[in-house]
Parts: structure tokens; sequence; C-alpha cells
């Protein structure tokens, strides 16, 4: 058989290339760098915006809750937000869930009060 077949003979084993390490750590950083501008970045400015927002509610303004709900703001205290959604119907709900502050008359305008 060894006449088709040439025998095979194992080389001995070296080393990795040199600057295998170095590309390894260049190519982790890299990463860690692109992770930060695609994913960090943009949600540390969503919630400095959304702090801001929540910060400068003040008495009279029109809000929309992250859950869907359109009130104007009536009481305000340090962590919670008393919202006039109907006549004579009240809500309490904490800051934080604020979505959006609406433009003046909102409110009106789409007869969500009466």
């Amino acid at each position: 058989m060894s006449l088709f077949i040439a025998q095979a003979h194992a080389q001995s084993a070296g080393g990795p290339p040199p600057g295998g390490e170095l590309f390894q750590i260049f190519f982790l950083v890299g990463l860690f760098v692109l992770f930060y501008f695609i994913a960090i970045r943009p949600q540390r400015k969503r919630q400095k915006e959304h702090q801001e927002l929540v910060s400068n509610l003040a008495k009279g303004d029109e809000i929309v809750t992250t859950s869907g709900i359109l009130g104007r703001v009536a009481k305000l205290d340090d962590n919670y937000m008393v919202l006039a959604v109907a006549d004579k119907v009240e809500m309490k709900f904490q800051r934080v869930h604020v979505h959006a502050v609406l433009p003046k008359g909102t409110l009106k305008n789409i007869g969500a009060e009466g």
C-alpha cells in the first residue's frame, strides 16, 4: 500500500504566529468601542433627555404617560404627580412614567376633556 499513499509525518508543534496576542487585544478594544457608540452612548443620551423632561414638569402641563393615558398635571411632588384625566377624575402616577409633554391645547383639540 505504501506504493500509492505517501506516508504522512507530523510536523513538530510550533508556537502561534507572533503578534497574535496583540491582535486579540486590539480586536477586543475595537469591539468595546463599537458597542459603546452603538448601544451605550445613545441610551445614556435618551436617559438624560428623559430626566430633563421629568424634572421640568410643571402644573398645568398636558402629558401622555407610557401607558398611553392623556391628562393635565394637577399636582406634583418629588416622585409622584396627579393627572386630571376627566372632569372630577384624578389619577396618581410616578413621574418617571411620563412619555411626552404635549403642546398646550392638545387635550381640548382631541376632545379628551370636557
